[in-house]
């Protein structure tokens, strides 16, 4: 996973039912994008140092959801 800074985080559920995570990467830790990152959840408004697992994906800045692709 290779991110920039403005990009959104998108961590799906494990349980069923359960809530979609979505944050805006803030600050990358590595120059080359890779993680962790520095991500401002939307859901608490916070910001946490963030390693995404299988259940992650990104979307790039200025694409929509729909349009977006996963890494």
């Amino acid at each position: 996973m290779r991110a920039h800074t403005g990009d959104w985080i998108v961590v799906e559920s494990l349980h069923l039912g359960g809530e979609r995570r979505r944050g805006q990467i803030v600050r990358l830790e590595h120059p080359d994008g890779s993680p962790p990152y520095v991500v401002h959840w939307t859901d608490h408004d916070r910001e946490t140092v963030f390693f995404p697992g299988p259940e992650a994906h990104l979307e790039f800045a200025g694409k929509s959801a729909a349009g977006g692709h996963q890494t």
